[in-house]
């Protein structure tokens, strides 16, 4: 899907460089269409040097010549952003917001009365590299088009599903603290091949190739990642001895702690949010 318009960033970090990435090189905008809003002198320089995308210190612009905004500024900042913005933030506004932790209830109380749609959006940072995984969940008034709209932008740097925003803290828990628990892993995995005689390069090549390869190869075709592991775990091997020990640390139930707990923070912060309100 392509727009009728500009497209407009409220905050230039990594996460909106990471969709202007993405979308510039699907050919889903333009550079010449995106307009990006950012304080730092530094980061509207690199944006307009590395994408050819206009740039401002100030969202007063993106709010005048925009009607899709991404909302990628830091969660304590996107308050004052939409407070000192309501009265530039007309109906015809649809509002894609990436702030962790914030709820719609929130986002849409801070813009009441503009009559604008709004979209919550959970990206997770392997979107830098064009491989994120999104959720995204429609506020009040969202048409199917608008849906449309942002499903597009963030497709553009991996996937998007759709989902009640009652699941945004387990997709938190999950894909948006899960490249923590994948690096911690690796990490694990080089250590311990240094700890059996390897070089630190090369255990630190075979442990992040031998992520990225099962990782493609669980993509591929339809084989359950059990059915996988089975291929690899022949009778009175090496691979059965190492998943043994796995097994005795619990490792299948620190996996599913993590998640579980970084689910309940997430809407412990939320809770918090909607205390504090924007």
């Amino acid at each position: 899907m392509g727009f009728s318009g500009k497209l407009g960033f409220v905050g230039g970090g990594l996460m909106a460089e990471a969709l202007i990435k993405g979308i510039i090189g699907a050919g889903l905008v333009e550079a010449g269409q995106i307009l990006a809003a950012d304080p730092s002198s530094d980061r509207q320089a690199l944006l307009h040097k590395e994408y050819k995308v206009a740039t401002v210190s100030e969202a007063t612009a993106v709010w005048a010549e925009c009607k899709v905004v991404v909302l990628a500024v830091k969660p304590q900042v996107l308050g004052g952003v939409l407070r000192d913005s309501r009265d530039k933030i007309k109906a015809d506004h649809l509002l894609i917001s990436i702030a962790a932790g914030i709820p719609l209830s929130v986002l849409e109380g801070a813009v009441s009365g503009c009559g604008c749609r709004v979209i919550r959006v959970m990206p997770n940072t392997p979107a830098i590299v064009l491989k994120g995984a999104s959720a995204l969940s429609p506020g009040q008034g969202v048409t199917s088009e608008d849906m449309a709209c942002a499903a597009s932008i963030f497709d553009a740097v991996g996937i998007s599903i759709v989902l009640d925003e009652t699941y945004l803290d387990a997709v938190t828990g999950l894909s948006g603290s899960g490249p923590a628990y994948v690096f911690t892993f690796i990490e694990a995995l080089i250590d311990a091949g240094v700890k059996v005689g390897l070089a630190r390069p090369v255990a630190q090549s075979l442990a992040l190739q031998t992520v990225l390869g099962s990782v493609l190869l669980a993509l591929d075709g339809n084989r359950h990642p059990a059915e996988l592991r089975a291929m690899v775990t022949s009778p009175g091997g090496t691979t059965i001895a190492g998943l043994h020990e796995l097994e005795k640390g619990a490792f299948r139930s620190l996996v599913t702690n993590a998640v579980e707990a970084a689910t309940n923070r997430s809407c412990e912060l939320g809770r918090l949010v909607v205390a504090d309100s924007l």
